[in-house]
């Protein structure tokens, strides 16, 4: 028996590590150091979003003494029941260890309470970083970072994130997550029975240094994008503008927007929960995600789709005899006139002939065959379909198709083209965002081609991105059906409905279009590029409530084609006439029964989604209450003086 416990002891001691590394893992802990997140710039290498270091405060609750609680809350900007409750959790957490007692504190407000922590002991500061702006820009593309919710937390692939850490939300933040988080180090310290540290384990020699994240080189031009947010300001809307030839995002301005620098601080959830409540929705980035029908913009593609199946040529003669829209005066034209004068008839008989050509005699069958046929062609535009930018929630939108009509119409062959002629001039059941007519428009400069649309040209140097933001994707429509096409376009800005985008010295080449809204005004719309010849910018306006595009939308296009082609704006006195109109929206009035209701709604619901703030995208605006027949539009101007209040 006693040769059997000395094996057994040579066993445990000697040849067994497994004890000495429990033993060892009593004894050392394990500190994850979280790295600096990579930076983001623009094309021209500006820095646009970067880090500030910022302080958290920790508290070690055995050894923490406040004999004044109220001063102590004075001096933190903090509530006593915040003080109660953020000591009770960390008492919770353990009595002996250093917990997170206070988050992001800036260096202005650590140097104003560094001193007063002598009175304080228990109480530790340990270095962060905030994401802070180089100008409020951008703030919808860019996105924001935020704690890690319980539900990421579980589900993630890799075992990289920990409680309390920080995320990409949205954005480029969330798109670019794995490259700009970098990779965590570790420190190992030797700690006591009661978890005090006592000092670096083995002097250091087994920590692991963080590595910082890469860095991002976006496409965006600041000078560009900050002139596009301007434009915007008191307006609903979207711009995007794209450099044709690489697809590449040169500006992409949400409006209504956010100050991204007040979701980067110890004020996320209180100024989030404004936000979220906002019935003008300024988290939403428009671009990618808004739905408009496309109005007279779409006749471009119908154009280019028609010359292609051959149902008409360049010069092809067509009126407004037999239509049920007409061409406001014009009694007939040939393509590039109908462009110039957005013919509705003109169009309307262009989308028969192509519904209508194939041999099936039965009405309801060969509008079936000609639909299927048309939308193959249409959905090359992008239209229906994800572009594939490099953003996250990006909206397919809505291409009809059969299958749609005959669950519409319940059945096969119980509809036909005099139930959707309507998407002849761009309405009806057609979906699109701005950021798919930016890129219609940059096919049209290109001439049949495009590349998908992409914020980063550069993941740590120019040009690292993935390939298929360098592949050329073709629409199927031959190159000589362009000229006509273009040729129009021209003059729609140089003598139809879209003077307003003429830019001195430069030649514009767009296609006005008003949106249908049964809620309000019609949204305008302007999608062009510049110049005719070797473009080098297409741009989509969208402004809601404002009725026309060539009033509305071309004069502010126009102004984003000067400034990224010539460096400046000369006409100043435009673009603050553009920056001071504001587009009326429709307004329930602030303490209407239905207002209030609909305001108590949105709070119930938002204090009891489990994930809290993050979730409250699901409110897009628009409410049914009881007795009223059609959707109710929420929209608080930004002027009212009610709108603080609310």
């Amino acid at each position: 028996m006693g040769l059997i416990f000395l094996i057994k002891l040579l066993f445990i001691q000697v040849l067994d590590d497994t004890y000495e590394r429990a033993a060892d893992n009593n004894a050392i802990r394990k500190v994850v150091q979280v790295p600096f997140r990579g930076e983001i710039y623009d094309r021209n290498k500006k820095l646009i979003v970067y880090n500030t270091p910022v302080y958290d405060l920790y508290i070690t609750p055995r050894k923490a003494r406040v004999q004044d609680t109220l001063r102590f809350c004075r001096i933190f900007d903090i509530r006593k029941r915040d003080f109660d409750s953020l000591t009770t959790i960390a008492k919770r957490f353990s009595k002996v260890r250093p917990s997170l007692f206070l988050r992001q504190l800036s260096k202005e407000d650590f140097a104003r309470v560094q001193d007063a922590l002598v009175d304080y002991p228990g109480f530790t500061f340990s270095t962060n970083a905030r994401r802070t702006y180089q100008a409020p820009t951008m703030a919808n593309a860019l996105g924001y970072i935020g704690e890690i919710s319980p539900e990421r937390l579980e589900n993630q692939e890799e075992e990289y994130y920990q409680q309390g850490d920080y995320i990409g939300v949205t954005g480029l933040e969330k798109q670019y997550e794995d490259v700009l988080r970098g990779q965590r180090g570790v420190k190992y310290m030797m700690v006591n029975s009661n978890g005090v540290e006592k000092g670096a384990y083995k002097n250091g020699a087994l920590d692991i240094n963080p590595v910082a994240g890469t860095n991002l080189i976006s496409s965006v031009d600041l000078g560009v994008q900050e002139l596009a947010d301007s434009l915007m300001q008191n307006k609903v809307g979207s711009i995007v503008a794209i450099e044709p030839k690489t697809g590449e995002v040169i500006a992409m301005a949400s409006a209504p927007t956010y100050d991204p620098f007040l979701l980067s601080g110890r004020n996320f959830s209180k100024y989030y929960r404004t936000l979220a409540l906002n019935n003008l929705n300024p988290l939403l980035n428009r671009p990618p995600s808004a739905y408009y029908r496309p109005g007279s913009t779409f006749k471009i593609i119908q154009s280019l789709v028609g010359l292609q199946m051959g149902v008409i040529t360049p010069n092809t003669i067509q009126g407004d005899g037999g239509s049920p829209m007409h061409c406001h005066g014009h009694s007939a034209l040939n393509l590039r006139g109908a462009i110039m004068q957005s013919c509705n008839g003109y169009f309307y008989h262009t989308f028969k002939r192509m519904i209508y050509n194939n041999n099936e005699p039965n009405l309801f069958k060969k509008s079936a065959i000609g639909l299927r046929k048309w939308d193959e062609l249409v959905a090359k535009f992008g239209i229906g379909q994800e572009l594939g930018i490099d953003l996250p929630n990006e909206k397919r939108g809505k291409l009809p198709d059969v299958d749609y009509y005959n669950k519409v119409y319940k059945g096969q062959f119980t509809w036909k083209f005099s139930n959707f002629y309507s998407l002849s001039i761009g309405e009806g059941e057609l979906i699109v965002s701005p950021l798919k007519m930016a890129n219609v428009a940059a096919i049209i400069a290109n001439r049949g081609w495009y590349i998908r649309p992409h914020l980063v040209k550069g993941i740590g140097t120019y040009g690292n991105i993935d390939p298929k933001y360098k592949e050329k994707i073709s629409v199927g429509v031959a190159e000589r059906h362009f000229n006509v096409v273009i040729d129009g376009m021209m003059d729609v800005v140089n003598h139809g409905t879209g003077t307003g985008a003429i830019v001195p010295g430069i030649q514009v080449c767009g296609k006005t279009g008003t949106s249908q809204n049964k809620k309000g005004k019609d949204s305008a719309i302007f999608i062009c590029f510049a110049p005719k010849d070797d473009p080098k910018i297409a741009v989509a306006v969208f402004v809601e409530n404002a009725g026309f595009g060539g009033s509305a939308s071309a004069p502010i296009a126009s102004l984003i084609i000067e400034r990224y082609l010539t460096g400046k704006v000369e006409r100043e006195a435009m673009k603050q006439k553009i920056i001071a109109t504001s587009y009326e929206a429709n307004v329930i009035p602030t303490g209407s029964p239905v207002r209030s209701r609909v305001d108590s709604l949105k709070i119930q619901m938002y204090k009891s989604l489990k994930d809290g703030i993050r979730n409250l995208d699901i409110f897009k605006g628009n409410y049914y209450p009881k007795k009223v027949d059609k959707p109710v539009p929420l929209v608080l101007l930004p002027g009212n003086p009610e709108t603080k209040k609310q």
